[in-house]
């Protein structure tokens, strides 16, 4: 459970901060003046600060350096009823998350939270101290180590090699960059590592998904807004470009983004100019850019739905991230750290995998990639109470998987046959080989749902339940 302190000296406003933030569930601590809550601060962590900027006996701006200067792992959000953009900016570039202008909504205000204690959580894992020892070994022989955040894993695989060298290769430079790969690759993770590694460590890291943008809210994200700009518009809105300043923007699954917002996207991008919905006033910008995407941005150019000239302004460098299935034994490293970081959450002291798990791990395809890796981790951490995860605690599509009985396949009886002298198998055993790998790779590849399988197939479910019966996977 995430802790967060609330300072605010408006008993009101607190207490229903903190009711609606305790229903969702964080654990939360009010103070009602800035002493009494750097006094909480002195007693334990807290993942997130909800400072008011104006309090009886200081202001949210000594606050927050105070708070970075004591407690830099602890992110801050500031909070108040005064729109003044001079200072909000002033305020990011001192190391708030972010600044939200009263009255607060609840959507909008748990959705910063949200945000702002990952992007802490990610800033706050440096170099891992008891993994990745490659990273120690490095600052040893350099006298200056990389800098990783707690889920990137340093790999023994040539894919994993490549590719931190290449993160390594371009993270000096201001080039913008593609990060290309299929979902679930780790792409923001890799984004962050690209940042942390640049001159621009120190300065935000901002993370952008325009997968979710409407046409209609893209600009004031990007962009930003003022009051009054349109209808809805209740407040001054800082854009994410804006709240980048300085540092790094990543725009996720940028191949969704309308045609008309491409356009406006290129004209940032050129000129390093903003105007704020609503405003004339122009703002530079020094903002490194890194986009990410599953899809060929090459034929989403052909088909017209992507700007070539776009395409080519975020193109001075790509990185193409490897699945996980490329990488090898490196699976085992990503899900010790995973391993790692559930025991953290959950307050438990689990101490590893079991061997049957291992070759689980390794057998499995990891069609999620990553992603899919680590939620697998985490639920089998919750689900298990011995030192050791279980093939039990696994979902049944990947525990499944791994049962497959390639031994009993036609291939694996001809090859046996083969092996005692017998005579190799005729045309009849190649027919079924061949039925056997395409059922089983179409199995795999829906994870095992039978009904998904036959439709692909174009057989009935019976005639499907049949022919797994025939080669022994029904009861698989």
């Amino acid at each position: 459970m995430k802790k967060i302190l609330i300072v605010d000296d408006e008993i009101n406003i607190g207490l229903l901060l903190s009711k609606f933030l305790t229903r969702n569930s964080f654990d939360v601590t009010s103070a009602t003046s800035g002493s009494s809550a750097m006094e909480y601060l002195s007693k334990e962590h807290y993942d997130l600060v909800l400072c008011d900027y104006r309090l009886e006996d200081t202001d949210g701006k000594e606050m927050l350096v105070k708070i970075k200067e004591s407690y830099p792992k602890t992110g801050v959000i500031i909070i108040t009823g005064y729109s003044d953009i001079k200072l909000a900016v002033e305020l990011i570039k001192l190391g708030a998350y972010d600044y939200i202008t009263k009255p607060l909504y609840p959507d909008e205000i748990l959705n910063t939270i949200n945000k702002a204690i990952e992007t802490q959580i990610a800033l706050n894992s440096a170099v891992p101290e008891t993994e990745n020892a490659m990273v120690q070994d490095k600052a040893k022989a350099n006298k200056s180590a990389y800098v990783l955040t707690d889920e990137f894993v340093i790999g023994q695989s040539s894919a994993s090699k490549e590719l931190m060298k290449q993160i390594l290769l371009v993270a000096p430079t201001s080039y913008s960059v593609i990060l290309l790969g299929d979902s679930g690759t780790g792409k923001e993770s890799v984004a962050k590592a690209i940042h942390l590694n640049s001159p621009r460590k120190d300065k935000p890291f901002v993370a952008m998904d325009c997968g979710s943008l409407t046409k209609e809210l893209a600009g004031s994200e990007f962009f930003g807004h003022e009051k009054g700009s349109f209808t809805g518009a209740l407040y001054t809105k800082i854009g994410h470009f804006e709240m980048a300043n300085g540092g790094t923007l990543f725009l996720d699954e940028v191949g969704n983004l309308s045609y008309d917002i491409q356009a406006a996207l290129l004209r940032t991008v050129q000129e390093r100019k903003i105007k704020r919905i609503g405003s004339t006033k122009e703002i530079d910008l020094d903002v490194r850019i890194i986009v990410a995407t599953n899809e060929n941005l090459q034929d989403a150019i052909s088909k017209g739905k992507f700007r070539e000239d776009l395409y080519h302004r975020f193109n001075e460098f790509s990185i193409n991230l490897p699945p996980v299935s490329q990488r090898g034994r490196d699976i085992l490293a990503f899900a010790e750290t995973f391993l790692h970081l559930a025991n953290q959450e959950l307050n438990k002291n689990i101490k590893g995998f079991s061997s049957e798990v291992v070759d689980c791990f390794l057998t499995y395809n990891w069609p999620g990639n990553v992603r899919e890796l680590k939620n697998v981790v985490r639920r089998a951490t919750l689900l298990t109470e011995t030192e050791e995860i279980q093939i039990k605690a696994l979902p049944l599509e990947i525990s499944n998987y791994a049962k497959a009985p390639v031994f009993n396949s036609p291939m694996a009886t001809s090859n046996a046959s083969e092996s005692n002298g017998q005579k190799p198998r005729d045309l009849k055993n190649a027919a079924l080989e061949a039925e056997y790998e395409a059922i089983l790779k179409v199995l795999r590849e829906v994870n095992f749902n039978k009904t998904k399988a036959a439709k692909i197939l174009n057989i009935d479910r019976k005639t499907l339940y049949n022919k797994m019966k025939a080669i022994d996977l029904d009861n698989r």
